[in-house]
């Protein structure tokens, strides 16, 4: 099945990414980050808002744009294109909050 999903600018080494939700409140800027470990060929999988002022994730923001299955496939989007480049590579991945962590399981499952 094919869900629909956002556009995606990356830098050159796929291990950051940008895209745009478009929902109710408006335009968010959104990053998705693959962040190396101290051990090798294990990363860390960032999300969230872009904050405008850092340019930084802001990961506990709540942001309630109406399209959380089109962002969260967007993410999963960002995984297929990291893995391609980095076929390696192993991704640890969790919500900073249980609830959030719930949420992503339920949209990964569904």
């Amino acid at each position: 099945m094919k869900l629909p999903k956002y556009p995606l600018s990356a830098d050159n080494d796929l291990t950051t990414f940008e895209f745009v939700s478009e929902g109710s409140k408006g335009l968010i800027h959104k990053l998705v980050q693959f962040t190396p470990t101290n051990l090798k060929g294990i990363f860390i999988l960032a999300f969230g808002d872009k904050d405008h002022l850092t340019g930084d994730i802001d990961d506990l923001v709540i942001s309630n744009n109406g399209d959380s299955e089109k962002v969260l496939t967007t993410v999963v989007a960002t995984i297929f294109a990291f893995t391609d480049k980095h076929p390696d590579a192993w991704i640890y991945a969790t919500g900073s909050t249980k609830a959030r962590t719930r949420l992503y399981r339920m949209g990964i499952g569904k």
